[in-house]
């Protein structure tokens, strides 16, 4: 009985050590969309622009984001793409990128799709915890 408690436990703890933070922003291609996660990051960061272009057949996804604030923004951005049906094309999302964006300034965050298929994309953003 005490080997299935200390199990349960060191599984949740696994479980609670696992860094699963990902609120911030959300940013829809195709609907033009922009889902807020986090009300902080919302307040201090805009979405100014959301395009799309092709490159040697790939799509290359580009998000202009604006800091609101006099203050550096770190975050971290990801993209996940998708065909024309909706359907994810990646076999497992790529890595964190990390960015600066400096008080009042604005960035673009961009990154062309690894399969030919990709239609659309998602971008997450969430503030880098340092």
């Amino acid at each position: 009985m005490m080997k299935k408690w200390l199990l349960s436990f060191v599984v949740f703890a696994f479980v609670g050590c696992t860094n699963t933070h990902t609120a911030g922003l959300t940013v829809d291609s195709e609907y033009q969309r922009i889902l807020f996660g986090d009300n902080v990051l919302a307040s201090e960061v805009e979405v100014k622009d959301i395009s799309t272009a092709e490159v040697n057949d790939h799509t290359r996804g580009v998000v202009r984001v604006k800091n609101k604030t006099s203050s550096d923004q770190h975050i971290q951005y990801r993209f996940y793409w998708y065909d024309e049906q909706g359907l994810e094309v990646n076999a497992r999302p790529g890595p964190w990128r990390q960015a600066i964006i400096r008080g009042m300034d604005e960035v673009s965050l961009s990154e062309v799709s690894v399969s030919p298929k990709a239609v659309n994309f998602r971008v997450q953003i969430r503030e880098l915890n340092q």
